[in-house]
């Protein structure tokens, strides 16, 4: 299954001209620096490599401007998790877009607000108060989807593909790939991860919205709101059609 989503259109990034105006070289590094900002958004966590090859930077042209972010909190560096047999040598490092990023590029508005009300829902109705908000709150954005999936067919890994073109253009960054045991949709922006890191109600009822949609049980593997960089949603290969109630297994992978 190719991916239903990604960053296309990008012109490579050229290098300074010599005697360029200094105002003419720091507009083009603002740029470049929010095509990166622009790709962490959508990938997640990315090597130094993997970003130079996307915008057809050199080596360390990419690293002037990692360097730059990291120096200003943009992003954080971290070692590239290995699953399974490694080779010799230290794992790359991945950069990640830190919270304050994630704000500036228009994420998490009225964050304190929405933690606020889903507190005093808590506090006044109890749990099953916040599960049920948190499944009206998601009950448009699968209206929405499931039209815009009317010609996926049955398959579940076609769904899924459609399903991240449907979540892109709600502005989740999403894409859906096939792995070895099944398929894999990654949603790399999440628009209430703070609030869903207090109250994971909101990632519950939104899994249970991709199942639905699916149609089959799914696992998720990872959540923004938990501090992954990316959510990761897991379709488990020639599966079984989803039974009726809650179909939603959370498996941590990070522990």
């Amino acid at each position: 299954m190719k991916k239903a989503a990604g960053v296309s259109g990008h012109r490579p990034a050229t290098a300074p001209v010599a005697g360029q105006p200094a105002s003419a070289r720091g507009e083009a590094d603002l740029s470049t620096r929010d095509r990166v900002t622009r790709l962490l958004l959508e990938r997640g966590a990315t090597t130094a490599a993997q970003l130079g090859s996307a915008l057809g930077l050199s080596p360390a042209a990419i690293r002037r401007h990692l360097d730059a972010m990291l120096a200003d909190g943009d992003v954080v560096a971290r070692e590239q998790t290995v699953r399974g047999h490694r080779g010799r040598g230290r794992p790359a490092k991945v950069f990640v877009l830190t919270d304050a990023a994630r704000v500036r590029c228009g994420t998490h508005h009225y964050d304190n607000m929405a933690t606020a009300a889903l507190r005093w829902i808590a506090r006044n109705g109890g749990s099953e108060a916040v599960e049920a908000f948190a499944a009206e709150q998601v009950s448009a954005l699968e209206a929405r989807c499931r039209a815009a999936m009317e010609d996926a067919g049955d398959d579940p890994l076609a769904r899924a593909e459609a399903l991240a073109g449907a979540l892109t253009a709600e502005g989740y960054a999403a894409n859906a790939s096939t792995i070895a045991s099944g398929g894999q949709l990654c949603q790399h922006h999440c628009p209430v991860a703070h609030v869903a890191a207090e109250f994971p109600q909101l990632c519950e009822a939104e899994t249970e919205v991709i199942s639905r949609l699916v149609g089959t049980h799914v696992q998720r593997l990872a959540t923004i709101a938990h501090g992954d960089g990316v959510c990761t949603t897991h379709i488990p290969a020639q599966p079984g059609r989803a039974q009726s109630g809650k179909t939603v297994t959370t498996v941590r992978t990070d522990r």
